[in-house]
């Protein structure tokens, strides 16, 4: 029944038989199997087909919205008590920084809790703040802002700074608080809340966005216009620092938070990694 009902949910999220049926690993007829053993056990039409996409019902929504809670805990349960007695700590950090500077950072906690087996993934911020409260990954590292998230403890552990890649890497006479134009994340990103305001602030107008810094970053470099990106995607794409401008220091950073179910972060092994993040993340 527990299968049955994940499934449920886990449809009302990607709204297609095909989709669930990937990020759960099963096929799509057991997908179908799953959907009508609920509709015979509770004797309701669930879903609704519109083409390739599915809806649910009235009461499949009620079912979904009953459960998932319950689901969520379940799966924290077991998450906490299987991984956390084995000594080791699932992680979902956000794509741009486990593409630049966050493994190394890792490397370095690695080496001051060698004890500790780490499981990393890469996800888009709100991706990892969702899993978490799935009680799929155990913490995060991602970044954006805090206060809509009451449910999950969150700590900012550093700030990084903001620059601009010029386009075509060419040398500008720019000087910040000049409007300027500039390519950079798009607004559903965790990111986007951070700076947004900052953007305002120091006169920069976002005229095209993307899904990816580092896509923002490699069309920068190529002419298509300034990009604005996080400093450590800029290192990691080899640009010379003296061509960046870098809006650091006018207070332009993006905070990276670690963030944890309450009840995960007062564990001491979650508190362990916290801490050596804390420590090495400012020398990273």
């Amino acid at each position: 029944m527990i299968e049955n009902l994940e499934t449920l949910v886990q449809l009302s999220a990607s709204g297609t038989m095909m989709e669930t049926a990937t990020r759960m690993k099963i096929s799509q007829s057991a997908v179908s199997k799953r959907i009508a053993s609920l509709e015979s056990y509770y004797d309701r039409k669930l879903i609704e087909r519109h083409g390739r996409r599915v809806a649910l019902t009235h009461h499949g929504r009620q079912l979904v919205d009953k459960v998932t809670p319950l689901l969520q805990e379940v799966r924290g349960v077991f998450l906490e008590d299987n991984a956390l007695r084995k000594g080791r700590i699932i992680v979902g950090v956000s794509e741009a920084i486990l593409s630049s500077w966050g493994p190394r950072l890792f490397a370095v906690v690695q080496s001051d809790l060698p004890e500790v087996e780490f499981e990393f993934h890469a996800q888009r911020s709100p991706a990892v703040l969702d899993r978490i409260r799935a009680g799929e990954y155990m913490v995060g590292v991602c970044t954006g802002m805090a206060d809509a998230e009451a449910d999950l403890q969150s700590e900012v552990i550093h700030l990084e700074p903001m620059v601009i890649i010029p386009s075509g890497l060419a040398r500008t006479g720019y000087q910040v608080f000049e409007p300027l134009d500039v390519i950079t994340i798009e607004s559903r990103s965790g990111a986007w809340a951070s700076i947004e305001e900052d953007m305002r602030r120091l006169k920069l107008r976002r005229n095209t966005s993307m899904e990816s810094f580092f896509a923002v970053g490699q069309m920068a470099i190529e002419g298509f216009g300034h990009g604005l990106v996080p400093h450590g995607v800029a290192v990691t794409l080899g640009i010379a620092k003296e061509l960046l401008i870098d809006l650091g220091k006018e207070g332009m950073n993006r905070p990276v938070r670690f963030v944890a179910r309450k009840s995960m972060f007062a564990r001491p092994l979650i508190q362990n990694f916290h801490k050596a993040l804390v420590t090495h993340a400012a020398s990273i």
